[in-house]
């Protein structure tokens, strides 16, 4: 018998059982995959099987620890999870394009656009979480990509050190604090793109909990027009947050808003 923790064993060995299956079918179906209830249906599906579940989410691979992590709840029980999102990024983002992602979590907007860029487009994932920037490195090699870079470090407005925390049992709500919490290294995105030799950005997704404009601010200050992405996808949820309006911002460089969702507002450059 294997001695290899089961959330470290290769994609597949986490498959649901089939009470599991019926249950994470049903929900699918129905009115129940809405975010107000996945928190007990996860423990539903706990209680039938603990552990993690291996599952496809958006033609792309997952290992979704659903139990202590509200994205991965999302895209277990929601096949439309951040689905008008996904689809803005990906219509903005032709194949063989180039995607950044800041605040990558655990890859449910990176991987599904590392799928549709193609071997020949790009992906550049940054996420500081150690156990979330693991997560997402799983899932990058379940899905058989190559074509994904992962930075393990905070975006934000200094070439650094930074500090996280996580609140609660939610660890895709993981902030950057002013003490305490995890250390990690932090970069500035302009640094993050040049030293991945970018240089054109078809679309950007963003969602540092509140730390947005500490990110935006500083690179579209500094960074030649040729790298602002064409679109951008940044959640607004924590705006109270902000020292700067960074979508005000945007707006006076050139954007538009294209749309919101409840979590997020959409921009295209003009």
């Amino acid at each position: 018998m294997s001695n290899t923790p089961k959330d470290q064993k290769p994609f597949g060995a986490c498959e649901p059982n089939a009470a599991q299956r019926a249950v994470i079918a049903a929900v699918h179906g129905s009115g129940l995959k809405r975010g107000a209830f996945r928190p007990w249906l996860s423990r539903i599906v706990n209680f039938l099987g603990p552990g993690p579940i291996d599952a496809q989410y958006q033609g792309a691979s997952f290992r979704l620890h659903h139990l202590a992590s509200g994205t991965e709840r999302g895209a277990l029980f929601n096949p439309d999870y951040n689905l008008p999102e996904l689809d803005f990024l990906r219509e903005h983002t032709p194949r063989g394009g180039t995607f950044v992602d800041v605040g990558g979590n655990v890859g449910t907007y990176a991987v599904p656009l590392a799928k549709h860029v193609g071997d020949e487009g790009r992906v550049i994932a940054i996420e500081p979480h150690p156990v979330s920037s693991a997560r997402l490195a799983f899932n990058a090699r379940a899905s058989n990509l190559g074509n994904l870079s992962l930075v393990v470090a905070a975006a934000g407005d200094i070439d650094g050190e930074l500090m996280i925390e996580t609140d609660g049992d939610n660890l895709g709500a993981s902030h950057i604090t002013a003490s305490g919490g995890i250390k990690v290294p932090a970069k500035k995105l302009l640094s993050i793109l040049v030293v991945n030799q970018i240089t054109s950005v078809d679309a950007l997704k963003i969602d540092v909990e509140g730390y947005e404009d500490r990110v935006l601010a500083p690179f579209f200050r500094d960074a030649p027009r040729s790298l602002w992405p064409k679109a951008v996808a940044i959640e607004h949820l924590e705006r109270n947050e902000w020292q700067n309006d960074c979508i005000e911002d945007m707006t006076s460089r050139g954007y538009a808003i294209a749309g919101k969702t409840r979590s997020n507002t959409l921009l295209v450059l003009r």
